[in-house]
């Protein structure tokens, strides 16, 4: 039997960690309690995050036409307000769910995951598994490893390509980034139509039973010892698995989001209206596959897309055209392809790009045809 091979990890600007850190945290806090001056210092942090946060746009808005003396109304004055206003609230937002994430993510461990998929039937697998892929900070690249894991535990393939679909596309910093940049409605939307697509994709490859296309050597490997499932953490844990999810999570993306914002700035200020609507609009039937052509090559995280999709549907881009862009960016990378090749054959991964490319492509249309 070959010997387990190394996967490269690409540094996509996100968390790669598959397991709880529960060894770096100290479980003798007096049974989890955390004292009293702890908890009101808590409170009193969260109450100033929310001042905070109210006063965003005008500070904003104050620091661009006074302090830094711009005109109204010009190209430069909107992209740099935009710049000084979505990139704290941004950051903001995402701290504090990323926390409070960390915090339920310290119940959860891969190894739970892979524990409760395996033996599922498949019509219940690819749903949890969508879910449980929400439930992970990965990236297209960094799941790759974790989708292995769940091969060699016998999860069935289409269970595990529902995961490596929902894992990097549906995530707690798309949901904040679109949630803080576009509102509740285009969060839902992506979300809703982001499980639908891992669902259904992960499905039709189970259907079309194509084990034999992954490399042998994953199918040769033998499942290690499993961690214990039993870990015992105080809440005096969990609030720092918390706080490490943030130093971890936050401090990966900061510049993905600060940099995605300043290029969505550019967009906001600069960009001719006309322009983008001839390029992405409703009108043009070829702009969704272009749209989903043009996003496969390219990588980008969510924290570096979703500010530019912002600026992108500002300019008159049509929300299923800008959608599908953003999707087939995260869910299908060129990166993620390099990596998967390690673990599976050519006609496998050609048939995961057709099928989820396909779904991306439908929902594009779709939302181009109901939205007006």
């Amino acid at each position: 039997m070959k010997p387990m091979q190394t996967l490269p990890m690409a540094d996509c600007g996100c968390s790669a960690k598959t397991e709880v850190q529960a060894a770096t945290l100290s479980s003798a806090k007096q049974g989890g309690i955390l004292p009293a001056g702890k908890i009101a210092l808590g409170v009193a942090g969260l109450a100033l995050w929310v001042v905070v946060y109210m006063q965003l746009l005008p500070l904003s808005r104050l620091l661009t036409y006074s302090l830094f003396g711009i005109q109204t109304g010009t190209h430069l004055g909107e992209a740099v307000q935009f710049f000084l206003y979505d990139t704290p609230k941004v950051l903001m937002l995402l701290t504090l769910v990323v926390y409070g994430v960390g915090i339920l993510r310290s119940f959860f461990t891969p190894e739970r995951a892979r524990a409760a998929l395996a033996g599922k039937r498949e019509s219940v697998g690819n749903g949890l598994a969508a879910l449980l892929g929400i439930a992970t900070p990965f990236c297209s690249c960094s799941a790759v490893p974790l989708f292995i894991g769940f091969v060699t535990a016998g999860v069935p393939l289409g269970v595990t390509f529902s995961f490596l679909i929902a894992s990097p596309m549906i995530n707690e910093v798309a949901v904040v980034l679109l949630y803080g940049l576009l509102g509740w409605k285009v969060m839902a939307l992506y979300v809703g139509t982001g499980l639908i697509v891992a669902i259904v994709a992960g499905w039709v490859i189970g259907r079309l039973k194509m084990e034999a296309h992954i490399e042998k050597w994953v199918r040769e490997m033998r499942v290690g010892t499993p961690l214990t499932l039993d870990q015992k953490l105080t809440w005096a844990d969990r609030f720092g698995q918390g706080w490490q999810s943030v130093k971890e999570i936050v401090g990966k993306v900061w510049i993905y989001v600060v940099l995605g914002i300043a290029v969505g700035g550019a967009i906001h200020g600069y960009v001719p209206e006309g322009m983008m609507a001839a390029i992405m609009g409703k009108g043009a039937w070829w702009s969704v596959p272009a749209a989903v052509l043009m996003g496969i090559p390219m990588y980008s995280n969510a924290a570096g897309i979703v500010p530019i999709l912002e600026a992108l549907i500002g300019k008159g881009a049509a929300l299923g055209t800008a959608l599908a862009f953003m999707m087939s960016v995260i869910a299908l990378s060129l990166p993620e392809m390099v990596i998967l090749r390690k673990v599976l054959k050519p006609r496998l991964i050609a048939t995961f790009i057709a099928v989820v490319g396909g779904g991306i492509l439908l929902v594009g249309y779709l939302f181009n045809a109901v939205i007006g």
